[in-house]
Parts: structure tokens; sequence; C-alpha cells
């Protein structure tokens, strides 16, 4: 039995998964959640109770949390490539990389998107510290990318599925300047990628959901 991925090809938290199950060319079923219908919300929260994909079943077990996914597939539907490799701090750098691309490009970037959906109740204030935010993330990545083509070790990893989303929309909230240049060209690397550039085309009929306005490119 395949699994099933329940998510949105737009959302980032879904590309993370979307990304390693096409570098393995990994057999499952996409099921697209839309939560403005309810018996679609209603289904994903029979599968997790706080409503929010992705979520990975298998079998009769939901997987939660796209970092997660991503370690289960390992372990469960292995392929050539792994994306937490077997080394203990090999691993540790992965995993790091992968929170450090969620919680300080992923999260900012979310906050100025969230932002922009209050309407009249926008605060500067979060906007500001948010930019903040992802200029220090951008600094700090380019020192850690000079000489690298990928975010964690030699190959690509869990590290690069979690980088790609969330430079890949980070950059349409605040754009990537020309003094990160390193963080510039790792981003046209994974947007190369074949499985990150498949993701965006099946994401791309969506993007007039994006509240800012996506930009006329990528």
């Amino acid at each position: 039995m395949t699994p099933t991925l329940y998510a949105h090809p737009f959302a980032s938290y879904c590309w993370k998964p979307l990304i390693a199950l096409y570098e393995n060319d990994t057999p499952f079923t996409f099921h697209a959640v839309d939560l403005s219908n309810a018996a679609a919300a209603a289904e994903l929260g029979r599968l997790w109770p706080f409503k929010k994909f992705p979520v990975l079943l298998d079998g009769d077990k939901s997987v939660i949390e796209s970092s997660i996914i991503v370690e289960y597939l390992d372990l469960h539907h292995p392929g050539p490539l792994r994306m937490v490799p077997l080394d203990a701090a090999a691993a540790l750098d992965v995993r790091f990389a992968d929170r450090f691309f969620d919680n300080y490009v992923q999260a900012p970037m979310q906050a100025i998107v969230a932002n922009a959906m209050r309407g009249e109740k926008h605060d500067a204030d979060v906007v500001a510290r948010a930019r903040a935010s992802l200029d220090t993330a951008y600094a700090w990545l380019e020192h850690r990318m000079a000489g690298r083509a990928w975010a964690a070790g030699d190959s690509f990893s869990l590290a690069d599925c979690s980088a790609a989303p969330a430079l890949f929309y980070a950059d349409w909230v605040h754009a990537i300047g020309d003094a990160f240049s390193n963080v510039r060209a790792y981003r046209d690397r994974l947007n190369a990628r074949p499985s990150v550039a498949r993701t965006i085309d099946e994401a791309r009929p969506y993007r007039h959901y994006f509240p800012l306005g996506a930009p006329d490119r990528d």
C-alpha cells in the first residue's frame, strides 16, 4: 500500500515532504486538502485533530509534521538518497539546518504574510521585526553557504527540502539582496533541482492566493 500525503500544493510546509518524495521517486497518493470544505476539514481532523497539514497516512498510521514525515520516509519508504545521514554527527547538522530554515526563515516570512491578511489591523512593528529577522538569517546563511552547494554536507538532504520553500517564499516577501550572493545562488540551485522545480510548477495555479501578490518571476 502506498502512503497518502494530505497537503496543499501552495503551502510552504507541504513542499518539504513533497520534495523528498519526488527526490526518491517514492510512490504515493496526493490528497489535496481544502479546509473551506467542511467534509475535507472533518476528514483531516480525524487524522490530526488540529486540522493542520501536511499529514502522511501510511496504512492506519498518521505521521505528523513535515520534518518527521521526511524522516519517516527514510525509515519506512527509503530511496536511493537518504534525507538524513546515518552518521550521527552529520545527521545533527542536517536537523539543525532544517530547524534554522523553519524557525528563522519560514517563521518571519509567514509573520509578514499573516500580517498582510489582517487588513486594517496591519501591524507595522510586526513586519519590521520580521524583516530584520530575515536580514539576520540571510547574513548568517551567506557565510554558511560560502563554498557549499547544499545546506548540510555534500549531498541534498532534509535541510535542502526545508530550505527550498523557505527561501522561495521569503524572497517574495523580503528580497534576498545583492549583498547575499551566496544565498541567492543557493536559492537558484534549489529552484533548478528537478524535485523542487516540479513542486514549484504544481503550485503555480494557486499563486493568485498569495496575499502580497506573487511576483512575476520564479
